[in-house]
């Protein structure tokens, strides 16, 4: 592909920041067009600015010679579509070098940060203080982006896991090359910018996520303090049947707010996942794993068909009350509720034989797993949740996995169900019979991220490597996504492979276009990102991507 109308506007970007920081290589474009998934995106140049003054110099250009541009910030976009931008011939803006966390308050317990600042990098910053305040971490990456997550309102696990709803004060550039402030931060000297979410008038801060009207260059993130007790439990249910009633009672103490935290809820093969690869040697290397096989992976690795795990925080009296409160809903189910703190799990992992022997819990089969979930929901981001990524591959994860380079297979659906037990089942038996049809393993993980919502994420993990195998799970993506849909489920977030705006309504459709058309005239930034399409596609290269920040 010749790409020489782009002479001039390359040679500027390079006098602008730097011809070192203007990539045209072969190599860097292909591995920056490789998803965990078919993509057919070609990228013109990955252009990496250094600060926000050399971003706007680099958008200015974009602007005058009708480029478009797809911002990232860590590129670790796994599941949605990785660095793949939405339109052909983009040029990506790698925000990594503007990595400055540039304001810090302990006892307001905030944090300003620039895109490219990744969960390592805070809490590496709060270690180094000796801080008494917490982050909240996901399970993608140490090395993905906080703003990139923010920005697709991605979740954690402690009380401050609804990440957008924790955010204020955010710094936008906007297609046109002109930053903007919202909330109090828009007023001069304003001294409730980090602190107060609304400001005054309009809040503008929905507007830039999920959308493609702007890049956030500096946000402030809320951080938790140090609760002065932390316990996690963990429920093995073991009766898939009364899966309703579990949820119905864990949405009751999320509406007590004696849960104060998102539950997290994995069924049997989002566990097996987490713990191993596919058992290619006990299936004989057939695919996919069954009902019946994964019955007796349960029975041997002591996991239940659903698995919950959660946080206690505040003082040991609190966390004492809390503890009699599970137990009390969680009375008459089937399965086993066990607590957890920090020093227990240090003593079982030296000493596993007696704490299965005074406990009854074998944690020695499951330490892989419990382990980073339980720093998890104390803010220690963790890299061990990316190994279920390579679940079908036959090779082992590397100590570096990048599911990317690696071709792993992985595509994800994350609909919305109310938390309603009933509603809850049908949104995953639906799930559960069409990966199953397709051949691949139902993995899924609930998230009852808020009292009334519960976010759920099904995976299609599957081997790129394997012909035939990228098609066939596209086509049980689009048959779950749409399926989901026409049941009421839409998804949260969307990515390459989704088409969730043609189900939207026509007049916000065209609320969105006339905000788009106002705020980028050129239709130069993430064109198609989170964009309604004029009619359905049927392959990669035309469908739109969410930002891999």
């Amino acid at each position: 592909m010749s790409f020489d109308h782009l002479a001039v506007p390359l040679a500027e970007w390079s006098r602008l920041i730097g011809r070192e920081y203007v990539d045209v290589s072969q190599q860097s474009r292909t591995e920056a067009e490789t998803a965990t998934f078919a993509t057919q995106q070609k990228i013109v140049a990955l252009i990496r600015p250094g600060n926000k003054h050399e971003l706007q110099q680099c958008v200015q250009v974009a602007n005058q010679f009708r480029i478009p541009i797809y911002p990232v910030s860590s590129g670790k976009n796994w599941g949605y579509g990785s660095r793949v931008p939405p339109a052909d011939e983009s040029a990506l803006i790698d925000l990594s070098r503007l990595n400055q966390i540039l304001d810090f308050n302990e006892e307001l317990g905030y944090v300003t940060v620039e895109p490219g600042v990744t969960q390592r990098q805070l809490y590496a910053f709060l270690q180094e203080r000796k801080t008494r305040l917490w982050m909240d971490a996901t399970g993608s990456s140490p090395d993905c982006s906080l703003i990139g997550n923010v920005m697709e309102r991605g979740f954690g696990h402690t009380p401050l896991g609804d990440h957008f709803a924790h955010v204020c004060g955010l710094e936008v550039l906007l297609a046109t090359g002109e930053f903007i402030d919202t909330g109090f931060a828009s007023f001069p000297d304003s001294r409730s910018a980090a602190t107060s979410r609304w400001g005054l008038g309009p809040s503008l801060d929905g507007l830039f996520s999920q959308s493609n009207l702007g890049i956030v260059t500096r946000m402030t993130v809320w951080l938790m303090p140090a609760p002065e007790a932390f316990e996690a439990f963990f429920f093995r249910a073991e009766d898939p049947a009364g899966f309703s009633r579990l949820i119905n009672s864990l949405r009751d103490l999320r509406m007590k707010d004696v849960l104060r935290s998102a539950a997290h809820i994995g069924n049997d093969y989002k566990v097996l996942a987490g713990l191993q690869q596919y058992p290619w040697a006990e299936t004989g290397g057939h695919t996919p794993l069954s009902l019946a096989q994964m019955a007796q992976f349960r029975q041997k690795l002591g996991f239940g068909a659903w698995n919950v795990s959660g946080g206690l925080y505040g003082t040991p009296a609190q966390i004492a009350e809390a503890k009699k409160a599970l137990r009390r809903a969680l009375r008459g189910q089937p399965g086993k509720l066990k607590f957890l703190k920090p020093s227990t799990l240090a003593f079982a992992k030296r000493f596993a034989k007696v704490f299965k022997l005074f406990s009854g819990w074998d944690l020695s089969r499951t330490v892989e797993l419990v382990e980073p979930v339980l720093g998890l929901m104390q803010g220690v981001p963790t890299g061990q949740p990316l190994h279920s990524a390579y679940w079908r591959k036959k090779m082992p994860a590397p100590p570096d996995p990048n599911p990317d380079r690696d071709r792993c297979g992985l595509l994800w659906y994350a609909p919305i169900a109310p938390t309603d037990g009933e509603a809850v089942r049908e949104l995953t038996s639906l799930s559960n019979e069409i990966l199953l049809r397709h051949g691949f393993e139902p993995q899924i993980s609930l998230t009852l991220l808020t009292p009334r919502m519960t976010c759920c994420i099904v995976s299609i993990s599957f081997d790129r490597d394997v012909p035939g195998e990228d098609e066939r799970a596209k086509a049980c993506y689009d048959e779950v996504s749409e399926r989901s849909m026409a049941a009421g489920f839409y998804p949260y977030r969307s990515g390459i492979q989704g088409n969730f705006q043609a189900h939207q309504s026509e007049s916000y459709r065209k609320l969105a276009q006339t905000l788009k058309t106002a705020l980028d005239p050129n239709g130069i930034l993430a064109p198609g990102r989170y964009e309604a399409r004029s009619c359905p596609v049927d392959d990669a290269a035309e469908a739109p991507v969410q930002s891999s920040r």
